[in-house]
């Protein structure tokens, strides 16, 4: 099962975020997201666990816990929905290209 953790602090490294559910089951995987400019934690992070009742155990335990001052949001994550591809020009009306001016007429 995947999870999703959110409001993370951004101390937070992948380790940590493994350790705080490996006492409910096996993580096969723990990852915290980073800016891919910067490599800073944008906060927040998933972990993936092989056992599906473990990981519902670490999601109704962990969810609202502290950690490092902060409540941490948990829950089952969703699965990630497709993106527009024409670059998200925000639903309206289709892109229009005005171009250049024109000639002007013509000029002997």
């Amino acid at each position: 099962m995947n999870i999703y953790v959110s409001n993370l602090s951004f101390n937070v490294q992948d380790e940590d975020l493994k350790e705080f559910f490996a006492e409910y089951g096996e993580v096969t995987s723990a990852k915290v997201i980073t800016d891919k400019f910067t490599g800073r934690s944008r906060g927040f992070g998933f972990v993936e666990m092989s056992d599906d009742a473990a990981a519902q155990k670490a999601i109704q335990e962990l969810d609202g816990a502290t950690v490092e001052g902060r409540a941490i949001k948990v829950s089952e994550a969703k699965p990630r929905e497709a993106r527009p591809s024409n670059g998200g020009s925000g639903g309206g009306a289709p892109r229009r290209n005005f171009g250049g001016g024109g000639g002007g007429g013509n000029r002997w």
